[in-house]
């Protein structure tokens, strides 16, 4: 075990690896840095590094879900083809419906849904919310980015106010 300071290096990579872990993510994995002796503000920076990879990476990843079922639409299984081509049916006339309230209030809703430091309310959940609704890959990854630091800022102040 390499120590940096009072910081082990082995508990901030413990810190960040779990705050990737779906539900559990930085708001929990802060809480746990803290509880293995890390100093909290190194805990809570170790827990945003997981949440920005999660908010760059997820979007991006979930983009070509559509492309998989379109792939699976046009392939000579009948039964995967048919699910395809039900999946797309059903997402695109979701898109189509929520379209306007995507628009105008999407970015701001998101942030609030994935800042609320609760079970399936994360930046998993959050991006797959705004990939299915059909929010852009930018105003998804910033909003993922902003609702993710604050909801680790509303553990991280918890925390402290508490201990």
């Amino acid at each position: 075990m390499i120590d940096v300071g009072s910081t082990s290096l082995t508990n901030i990579a413990k810190v960040v690896l779990l705050s990737l872990i779906p539900s559990f993510e930085g708001r929990y994995a802060l809480l746990v840095g803290i509880a293995s002796g890390l100093d909290p503000v190194t805990s809570f920076a170790a827990a945003s590094v997981g949440i920005t990879v999660l908010a760059l990476v997820l979007p991006n990843i979930l983009a070509y879900i559509d492309e998989v079922a379109r792939v699976l639409e046009r392939s000579g299984y009948s039964i995967l083809s048919k699910v395809s081509k039900l999946y797309l049916r059903y997402v695109g006339s979701v898109r189509r419906r929520v379209r306007k309230f995507v628009d105008k209030y999407g970015a701001l809703g998101l942030i609030i849904f994935v800042a609320v430091p609760l079970p399936a309310t994360g930046v998993w959940t959050g991006s797959l919310g705004a990939y299915v609704l059909g929010m852009s890959k930018k105003r998804a990854m910033i909003s993922l980015l902003i609702g993710g630091i604050a909801s680790n800022l509303i553990t991280f102040t918890a925390a402290i106010l508490l201990a």
